[in-house]
């Protein structure tokens, strides 16, 4: 695991993807992430079923959402509404970095869990708030998905679904979502910073809404500059430029070429094709006869790529420096050799000693890949046989379905952590999110 982020602590209060894989990220980076639950069953994404596919027809005991959002956490299952559970919450906040959330501004408004409610717990705290439309506006309160927010409210299924396809674009599960976590990630990140340099807390937002618009920048650039409904579409297999365009192999997959400067790898193209007397055919060459008869050209690369399998294709290109791909299958992207070799899948091992797969944070330090960390169970860092010492709180305050009858004594802790910048900041908490 990094430590990049070592020291740094979290409090989450936050469910379904978007938010809490920006607490992954952060973990995987070296935060010490408390994801705070309530006590009647935690985060509904533990019972996600996705895309139909049922829990008991999985090889592994393990739920890919959770694994892929809540990766390298610790759960607490605090009612928040009692006066014990707010006590303890406010301790958590107390000795935090980080406050992370995607509770709406009236939800947060009605537990009391404003800006200024959070800064007299901790007036240093960097709070990251991740909703559906933003944080103003008539639809602030409104619960947002990124099949809502991100893929239908920003444009991106618009701007994705070809002119004449009977359905839009539809994504896949958490398609925007993590998108969305990585930036505000990100953001967490940036204030971080500058808390360190300017001794200032920033309050950091972001939403799916805003993270759809990103994505189709150009889209609406474009529609504001010209009148438009953004970038020009094309049928699937068309494109301006040939030989920035995907062909069907004789198997029925998908070659894709990106040869942006056409001119500068198409000769080369030509005899790695098996056509090099197209190399000099005037009709493709320079560029702006390529893209006069792109039409011409593609049906002719149609045909050629036609000719052979997926496999065979990828080792003709494999000396090629022009930018090329397969169009890989979920099943194939594990076995990657690139995808290996940089560690961006962790290998976890479910709790009958069955080995899987989830995708990593995408950004890693000092060549290091993230260390394989589980998704906690609901409530698992509650208890003291948890091995968790650091963690330690009388039972009562956590209510029956967390906790067993019986009172676990409170460990009281004083903290001092010293910042470069010479200030420092003292906690008086019961019971530390990592060790003291």
């Amino acid at each position: 695991m990094s430590d990049l982020l070592s020291g740094i602590k979290v409090v989450e209060l936050a469910s379904w993807t978007y938010v809490p894989s920006a607490g992954a990220m952060l973990a995987d980076w070296g935060a010490d992430v408390i994801k705070v639950e309530d006590t009647k069953g935690g985060d509904p994404a533990r019972y996600l079923v996705s895309g139909g596919l049922r829990p008991e027809d999985s090889r592994v005991n393990a739920n890919a959402v959770m694994e892929i959002g809540n990766h390298g956490k610790r759960s607490l299952a605090i009612n928040i509404k009692s006066p014990e559970g707010r006590e303890i919450f406010g301790k958590l906040i107390g000795q935090a970095d980080v406050f992370l959330t995607n509770w709406l501004p009236a939800q947060l408004e009605r537990a009391d869990l404003t800006v200024d409610a959070l800064r007299k717990f901790n007036q240093d705290i960097i709070i990251a708030r991740g909703s559906g439309q933003g944080q103003r506006g008539p639809d602030a309160n409104r619960p947002g998905f990124d099949g809502t927010s991100y893929t239908g409210r920003a444009g991106v299924a618009f701007a994705l679904t070809p002119d004449g396809v009977e359905f839009p674009f539809a994504q896949t599960t958490a398609f925007g979502d993590l998108q969305g976590g990585s930036t505000l990630a990100g953001g967490v990140a940036a204030a971080l910073f500058h808390r360190e340099r300017h001794r200032h807390a920033p309050i950091v937002d972001g939403s799916l809404l805003a993270q759809g618009l990103w994505s189709v920048a150009p889209d609406i650039a474009i529609a504001d500059y010209y009148g438009n409904d953004g970038v020009p579409k094309w049928q699937a297999g068309d494109a301006p430029n040939p030989v920035v365009n995907r062909y069907k192999t004789k198997d029925g997959r998908w070659f894709q070429l990106m040869f942006l400067q056409a001119d500068r790898y198409w000769a080369d193209f030509c005899v790695r094709i098996g056509r090099p007397e197209l190399a000099d055919d005037a009709r493709f060459t320079p560029l702006a006869n390529l893209t006069a008869n792109k039409t011409e050209a593609t049906a002719l690369l149609r045909e050629v790529f036609a000719e052979r399998d997926l496999a065979e294709w990828a080792e003709i290109f494999q000396a090629e420096t022009g930018a090329w791909c397969t169009l890989a299958s979920p099943r194939e992207v594990p076995n990657d050799p690139q995808v290996i070799e940089n560690g961006y899948l962790l290998t976890l091992t479910d709790d009958k000693g069955e080995e899987f797969r989830t995708v990593a944070a995408p950004i890693q330090f000092d060549e290091t890949p993230p260390r394989p960390t589980r998704s906690p169970g609901h409530s698992e860092h509650n208890l003291p046989r948890s091995g968790c010492r650091d963690i330690r709180y009388a039972g009562d305050c956590f209510g029956a379905e967390a906790v067993p009858s019986g009172k676990y004594e409170c460990s009281r802790v004083s903290v001092t952590r010293e910042h470069s910048v010479g200030w420092e900041r003292r906690y008086d908490a019961a019971g530390a999110l990592g060790a003291a």
